[in-house]
């Protein structure tokens, strides 16, 4: 099973990508990983942590893509960035099953788009993260942020496109879907939610259990959370902005107490621990970008080793379930029953 790791992508490139790429392949067998970016940069890493077998391979690209860049352009004008480099040969081979990066969010999925290709019948791939929920389990967010004026019918493809990841990747038999609005009742939300909750409502192949309101995100209620890439940004980090607070507000009054304080921190230390453990990222993998042809997964952009090996089992699990062979059935089975 091979693997494109964009080896110039993210905050901690390309050291942190590659000694990713390093713990993969020692710790699962059937995987090779192809690294993209400067050889010479790449391989005097590999060499700097001892490496030298034969389930890594390089490929040469001599320009990065930034942060900073017009996706549609740098796409268009770096055609030897380690990132279209990777999607080229993602899209040229089919030995290859999928492709990692953690950099510039938009040169991702612009360029997923415009050189993997759209599974057929799809109107717009979407962008999914996992949050981890109060009841110990994962919850899907999509669309979080690739598309942020959407159609009814682009919701209701997020809602079978979400559906079938969490069967994949977490087997959940019968996923629950609820669509993000400003309240549970039938009639709430705008027109965008009103004519989308009709759709959903009507689909024979989801568990569609209604209209969510933010707050219940997180609750374990609900295993894919459906809204337009706005609504789906706004939520994401307002949830992480806001375990942050939390986190800085704990410790604020904690010092407050003085002695007492600092003991009794001491004494729930392994709870906090706990705690940021849940809500830690690093374990979990990256956001799948739904609905293309290949499997892609956009990693955070401050990803380090432990991430980059998370998403790389993350490729694996969905290259294992079918997950791209799945959703060409079910997008094709939803147009039909449209028709």
């Amino acid at each position: 099973m091979k693997i494109i790791l964009d080896a110039f992508g993210g905050d901690h490139a390309p050291e942190e990508i590659v000694k990713g790429a390093i713990t993969s392949v020692n710790l699962l067998d059937d995987v090779e990983i192809i690294l993209t970016g400067s050889t010479d940069k790449i391989k005097k890493v590999l060499t700097d942590y001892g490496y030298s077998g034969s389930k890594i391979s390089v490929v040469e690209a001599s320009e990065v893509i930034s942060n900073d860049e017009a996706p549609t352009t740098a796409i268009r004008q770096k055609k030897n960035s380690s990132l279209v480099v990777g999607l080229n040969l993602l899209k040229e081979n089919d030995d290859i099953v999928g492709l990692i990066s953690a950099g510039s969010t938009g040169a991702v999925l612009t360029g997923a788009t415009l050189l993997v290709g759209r599974i057929k019948g799809v109107n717009r791939p979407a962008l999914a993260p996992c949050l981890p929920n109060l009841k110990g389990g994962e919850t899907l967010l999509i669309d979080s942020g690739a598309n942020v004026d959407c159609k009814p019918e682009y919701l209701a493809q997020f809602a079978l496109m979400g559906s079938e990841y969490m069967k994949a990747m977490y087997g959940v038999d019968n996923p629950r879907v609820g669509l993000v609005s400003v309240g549970t009742e039938d009639h709430k939300g705008n027109n965008l939610t009103h004519e989308a909750f009709e759709l959903l409502k009507s689909m024979n192949n989801i568990n569609f259990v209604g209209n969510m309101e933010a707050r219940d995100a997180l609750s374990g209620n609900y295993d894919v959370l459906v809204c337009d890439g706005f609504v789906g940004n706004t939520l994401l980090k307002s949830t992480e902005g806001a375990v942050q607070a939390v986190n800085t507000l704990l410790k604020q009054e904690i010092l407050k107490l003085g002695l007492k304080g600092k003991l009794g921190y001491l004494m729930l230390k392994k709870a906090f621990k706990g705690l940021k453990n849940r809500m830690n990222y690093t374990s979990k993998g990256g956001a799948a970008f739904l609905g293309v042809k290949k499997l892609v997964v956009k990693s955070h952009g401050s990803s380090k080793a432990e991430t980059i090996y998370s998403c790389v089992r993350q490729v694996v699990a969905l290259t294992n379930a079918n997950m791209v062979k799945n959703l060409e059935s079910g997008i094709t089975s939803l147009a039909q029953n449209e028709g």
